[in-house]
């Protein structure tokens, strides 16, 4: 078994949200405003087309299933579940919390569980599980996953760059390119949980993880979110795109949601809840509210170490809530946890 190491924005307005990817066509011009897309049905003939250097490649482009998708989808057929961690807002925690649940799911020896770090540009899972320094492992079975623990691997782009402080200046058809490799040469094997985790927005990550995991199955998105309207704005965003995907939403969560004093256990409302917070959101979205997580200034300091929250700071009122989250997410996805 040997090791590698290796270096290697525009998404439209109108995208096609059922359509499968494809290896996307060699342009000669970058894809202008309102640009159907190179795979869409109107390829080369929408009205955005005329004139457009590249209206012949894309009205020659071969449509319909990417070939690869029964690959990705027998490569995956060993993982029970599997959970997007989504948010419209960056900055909220979502890639800390995406690193908890795993650690909450991975609390259970008995579990086996991965993450996939879909975001390209600024990979930040591998930091916070502390495996930064580690490269990817290639085998006849395919690529294998940095095991943070027996039963805890990570994926991530980190471990194929030669210096952490490397940027990633990538276009949409090169990141889709990498996050099929990440599903369709990844040897995840027999796994109870895969957590994917994405950058903020809609783009074209979303829509990658989406299209090529429509086929294996997901279980749903969990979206999360701060208690501020600035944030609450973008969620919203986010939620429609999950209904306009056909992306079951299993709820939300509302984090940094007041400071818990160590000492006192007082608790202040650092970010107010403007607007009523994701509680009032989820309400008016019809969307299960899986709980509120409090600051802990420790759970920052564990994820610069990459240790473990839940094993370091188990009586911490954010361990507590957490620990609510994940009973409900397992709920709202139809996870049995009765052994």
């Amino acid at each position: 078994m040997s090791s590698t190491r290796t270096t290697t924005l525009e998404e439209p307005i109108q995208v096609d949200l059922s359509a499968p990817l494809k290896n996307h066509p060699s342009l000669v011009a970058p894809e202008p405003e309102h640009c159907p897309g190179p795979e869409s049905k109107l390829a080369g003939k929408g009205d955005a087309c005329a004139g457009c250097p590249n209206q012949s490649i894309c009205a020659s482009t071969p449509k319909g299933p990417d070939p690869d998708i029964p690959l990705i989808t027998s490569r995956l057929s060993g993982i029970k579940h599997k959970i997007l961690v989504l948010s419209g807002k960056g900055g909220v925690g979502k890639s800390t919390f995406t690193t908890m649940l795993a650690h909450a799911f991975a609390a259970d020896e008995s579990n086996m569980v991965g993450i996939m770090d879909t975001d390209i540009c600024g990979p930040s899972i591998p930091k916070m599980m502390g495996v930064e320094a580690e490269t990817i492992h290639v085998s006849n079975a395919g690529w294998s996953p940095v095991w943070v623990a027996d039963n805890l691997g990570v994926m991530s782009i980190q471990f194929m760059l030669p210096s952490r402080d490397d940027a990633v200046i990538w276009r949409g058809p090169k990141k889709n390119g990498l996050i099929k490799q990440f599903l369709k040469d990844v040897e995840w094997g027999e796994m109870d949980y895969l957590l994917v985790d994405t950058p903020p927005g809609t783009s074209d990550e979303h829509l990658s993880v989406n299209s090529y995991l429509k086929e294996s199955g997901v279980d749903g998105a969990v979206v999360v979110t701060t208690p501020q309207e600035v944030s609450l704005l973008d969620v919203r965003k986010e939620i429609d795109f999950c209904r306009k995907a056909g992306i079951k939403v299993l709820g939300i969560v509302e984090n940094m949601s007041g400071f818990v004093c160590p000492s006192c256990k007082h608790q202040n409302q650092i970010f107010k809840a403007t607007t009523g917070g994701a509680r009032k959101l989820a309400k008016e979205t019809g969307i299960p509210f899986l709980g509120a997580v409090p600051l802990d200034p420790r759970i920052g300091m564990a994820c610069d170490y990459g240790e473990s929250f839940f094993d370091n700071f188990p009586v911490s009122p954010a361990c507590a809530a957490l620990q609510g989250v994940v009973k409900r997410v397992q709920e709202e996805a139809g996870i049995s946890t009765v052994p």
